[in-house]
């Protein structure tokens, strides 16, 4: 299942501050909390979700990572790790890796702007979905366009 949250927002900030731009980023598509001042932005940078974000996915985009990785760079417990990493996955912009038993997690093919091209393409076919089904509604309900 695919699932985002979608809020239009005004343009991109212009600062060149990735922090801000990525809190910006993974509030507006739901992923983390939007912050409401300076202190929740503070409490934002040291959380598991944007940490899992930037840290691993982000900063380092190169590699795979085991839960146990990201559990001892995050410092966090498999349960907290495994929440935030199935809201990625919802988003379909996770590869996750089998070897063996363990499981490997990226960015699909190791870059965000490759990633989001899957986004992009499961909204759309949401949208089209939606349109259908009020196509339908207008048509049982009798309701002419």
């Amino acid at each position: 299942m695919f699932e985002i949250h979608i809020k239009l927002k005004g343009p991109t900030p212009e600062e060149n501050d990735l922090d801000s731009l990525l809190i910006d980023f993974l509030s507006s598509i739901g992923y983390i909390d939007e912050p409401i001042n300076s202190s929740d932005i503070e409490e934002i940078k040291k959380s598991v979700p944007y940490r899992l974000f930037k840290e691993c996915f982000i900063l380092r985009s190169d590699r795979s990572w085991t839960p146990e990785e990201m559990m001892g760079v995050l410092s966090t417990t498999r349960p907290t790790l495994y929440r935030h990493l199935n809201r990625l996955k919802m988003l379909d912009i996770l590869e996750e890796e089998a070897r063996g038993k363990e499981k490997l997690y990226r960015l699909r093919h190791g870059s965000l702007s490759s990633s989001w091209n899957f986004v992009e393409a499961n909204i759309k076919i949401a949208m089209d979905h939606y349109r259908k089904k009020i196509e339908k509604i207008e048509r049982l309900s009798g309701v002419r366009k």
